[in-house]
């Protein structure tokens, strides 16, 4: 970078600055702003010299946006590492004006949103401010009372200002969205912008909420002396509980809670078990924030002119940036289903390059207003999908092009239904019969062993299957017929075929492939129902009883079946299997009966009775062989529920090899642990051989 470059680079931080605090949008994704403060810095350290005033190195993060409500107490920001090697640096820093090695951090989650100052007067709330330039802030408290966590009445009436974060969780993003498209504005990009555009806009024609956690507490010059005294000397963690205790919504309350840890090893660790469930939790997180826990640490230690000495930000990897839609691909699934997928130009989110990305229907195409060649927002979190999130509207050009939807099925050319929000191809099933024969065959649903896409490709394309049925109609003489079926491997497929017809119930509903379900899912509506019988007399009211459906997909499943009927007239007469074994209809008078109360009898008295599991890792020893779909059926066959996520409610999680943020969630809850070889012998009574 020479002396222009660096000039440039300014400028354009600046600029992002200003865009971002100003109405919450940026030309920049948060990657490519820290990497630009960055270089700023390295090549100011290499000229002191020609340092330009305006540079955001020396100036409080918000600096752009400036206020008239001056702050008590400067509202600084925190500087940044990046790594467990930049981090131990700073503790040696730390260390250094201490004067001691520090034996107490403060460990919490650094969210991502808008720091603000809520003024409370003997318990009540009377302002709420921006950081603004550290200095000043803009009064925004016209916001009261959209904002959820921040209470207008404190539990006690004291005389304070709650420092925080204001922020949109995940849902709220989506609502915010939703209300501002149908207000015919453009969707924010982010859930950051989101907030920062909604907590200064003061005459829109709607309100949405949003969230707040605090994250400090101090004295105001009214503040009783004895009061003002005692906040000036509590650690963080004893602040934080006092803010808890007076209402206010806090970490404490999270899946994340701020915790206080005696070594820069521990805060690494504590790093690291925040940064494995970060996918999981319901806000964004874009780092870690580190304090010297005890007051007179923070005292020895001091501040600068934009930011504490005594506390730092380790920022994680990026999740969301910007790149462009180059074209939309449409693909055809297996029950017909016409999807839309983003072809992107690539971009590299926490390690992995991206290409392409969700999007999930016409619809929501529609609704987000994306046009070919927009610079759009790319969410990635743990090992979720790719998606985007919002075209960022204001860096248009004008050369975007409309996005062109189907006119006729792209992969056989009929007719599409587009009376749902998602599109399918009038043939449905039969327009892509090989996936949808190749999926029923697979090994968690009727595990026709032999049956693989090639066979089935060549059964299709002789004409000896048109459905799932046919298959069961199959004779020897016409598979001697096919290319590479000798006797041996003939006689061998048609017994994997007739064992397929002794598959339970919740089996043969999932080789069905309904809409709306899957192998949890048809499970339980196996296990619910009892019969095939039953579940097709079912209607959305009774569908609706089953755990997990809800009012808009129980009528969707129940025309699904109802359209299959056909089908599985037509495998009930080949000999297939309609019931589940050991579970007990609902009374005929309530179809509808609890989920639970309708399991299979012999798992009422097995092993897991009553417990919530779940399965995370790689397994091994006797469970090795089984998959995911196997172990759950496990774990239902010893009486308990299996479950894809952690939580409060559940009470056993299986770990194997490679086990990561489910594991670390359980450690941080307290749920019991069990390893792959302790669950075998757990549920030994109930493990069955494979194939």
């Amino acid at each position: 970078m020479d002396a222009a470059a660096y000039a440039q680079a300014v400028e354009d931080a600046v600029g992002a600055a200003a865009a971002y605090y100003a109405g919450g949008s940026s030309p920049l994704d948060d990657d490519a702003y820290d990497r630009l403060v960055r270089g700023i810095a390295a090549w100011e350290a290499e000229h002191p010299d020609q340092v330009l005033p305006d540079s955001p190195t020396g100036k409080v993060a918000g600096g752009a946006a400036e206020g008239d409500v001056p702050h008590t107490v400067p509202m600084l920001s925190l500087d940044n590492v990046f790594s467990p090697e930049e981090f131990i640096a700073w503790t040696g820093s730390l260390a250094r004006r201490t004067g001691h090695d520090v034996t107490r951090f403060s460990v919490g989650p650094k969210l991502d949103g808008l720091a603000v100052a809520a003024r409370y007067s003997r318990g009540r709330l009377t302002r709420l401010i921006t950081r603004g330039d550290g200095t000043a802030g803009e009064d925004v408290t016209h916001a009261v009372g959209t904002v959820e966590g921040l209470p207008e009445t404190l539990a006690e009436p004291v005389t304070v200002e709650v420092r925080g974060e204001v922020l949109m969780t995940t849902a709220q993003f989506e609502h915010a969205n939703e209300v501002r498209i149908a207000h015919g504005g453009q969707p924010f990009a982010n859930p950051r912008n989101a907030a920062a555009g909604t907590l200064r806009a003061k005459e829109r024609a709607y309100t949405v909420p949003m969230t707040f956690f605090g994250y400090s507490l101090l004295p105001l010059p009214d503040t009783d002396p004895a009061l003002a005294a005692e906040l000036n000397e509590l650690a963080h963690s004893d602040l934080m509980s006092m803010a808890a205790g007076l209402g206010v919504h806090t970490s404490a309350r999270t899946a994340v809670p701020d915790v206080v840890v005696e070594t820069p090893e521990q805060v690494v660790a504590r790093v690291q078990e925040i940064a494995a469930v970060r996918a999981e939790l319901p806000f964004g997180i874009d780092g870690i924030v580190v304090k010297a826990d005890l007051a007179a640490d923070q005292r020895a230690a001091g501040s600068g002119s934009r930011a504490p000495r005594w506390a730092i930000a380790y920022k994680l990897p990026a999740v969301e940036k910007i790149t462009r839609l180059l074209e939309v691909e449409w693909n055809v699934g297996r029950t017909g289903i016409i999807a839309p997928r983003a072809v992107l130009e690539p971009v590299v989110i926490d390690g992995s390059t991206i290409t392409y990305a969700t999007l999930h229907n016409p619809a929501d195409i529609t609704r987000r207003g994306l046009r070919l060649g927009d610079h759009v927002m790319v969410h990635r979190a743990g090992d979720v999908i790719p998606r985007i999130e919002a075209p960022v509207a204001h860096l248009r050009t004008g050369d975007e092009r409309p996005i062109a939807f189907p006119e006729r099925c792209p992969r056989c050319g009929s007719d599409i239904d587009t009376s749902e929000e998602r599109w399918r191809c009038a043939q449905g099933r039969s327009c892509h019969l090989v996936a949808s024969l190749t999926y029923a065959a697979g090994r968690d649903q009727l595990d026709i062993e032999g049956l693989g896409a090639t066979r089935v490709v060549q059964l299709v394309e002789a004409g000896m299957v048109a459905d799932l049925a046919d298959l069961f109609a199959l004779r020897r003489e016409q598979l001697l017929g096919l290319d590479r079926m000798g006797g041996t491997s003939t006689d061998n497929l048609l017994a994997a075929i007739a064992k397929a017809k002794e598959q339970p119930l919740s089996r043969v509903l999932c080789a069905l492939g309904v809409r709306g379900t899957g192998r949890s899912m048809s499970r339980r509506i196996a296990r619910h129902f009892a019969t095939m019988e039953n579940i097709r007399a079912a209607d959305a009211e009774a569908m609706q009883r089953v755990e997990g459906i809800g009012s808009e997909k129980a009528p969707s499943i129940v025309a699904e079946i109802a359209e299959l009927a056909p089908l599985v007239d037509k495998l009930a007469a080949a000999g297939v299997n309609m019931t589940e074994p050991g579970a007990t209809p609902p009374p005929a008078a309530d179809a509808g009966l609890d989920a639970d109360a309708t399991s299979a009898t012999p798992a009422e008295g097995g092993p897991l009775a009553g417990m919530s599991v779940v399965v995370t890792g790689a397994m091994t020893g006797m469970l090795e062989k089984l998959t995911r779909n196997e172990m759950n059926e496990l774990i239902e066959r010893a009486g308990g529920r299996s479950s894809s996520s952690v939580s409060k409610k559940t009470t056993l999680v299986v770990a194997g090899e490679g086990a990561g943020s489910k594991r670390a969630k359980a450690e941080q809850l307290g749920i019991r642990l069990a390893t792959p070889d302790d669950f075998a012998a757990l549920v030994a009574g109930f493990l069955t051989t494979g194939r």
